[in-house]
């Protein structure tokens, strides 16, 4: 699921993504046991990531413009982003304790 997610957030803005998408993939999550609010938060990083990396990192063009730096020197400064990002998302998958803390306080 988490491929899916960062594949579609490369080629598609995140607000259409989610409309289109978590109707299809939230049964699936809750029928392999996910929580509907863990399931959000992963679906939502994973579009962010997907939102700042090529081809069609609509964020990369505007720190370009904005900077006046030619695409590569954004790209170059970006890859450790990427890489953090990748760890943080695979922390909130693999370890839902994480960011299910507070929302098990409420109940």
């Amino acid at each position: 699921m988490n491929l899916i997610l960062l594949i579609v957030g490369c080629f598609m803005d995140t607000t259409p993504a989610i409309l289109v998408l978590a109707p299809i993939l939230l049964p699936v999550a809750t029928s392999i046991g996910l929580d509907p609010i863990h399931f959000g938060l992963i679906m939502v990083t994973n579009l962010a990531i997907g939102f700042i990396t090529p081809p069609l990192g609509i964020n990369l063009f505007v720190a370009s413009r904005i900077s006046d730096s030619p695409m590569e020197v954004i790209l170059k400064g970006i890859v450790a982003f990427i890489i953090i990002m990748l760890i943080d998302l695979m922390l909130i998958t693999f370890i839902p304790e994480i960011v299910m803390f507070l929302p098990n306080l409420m109940k």
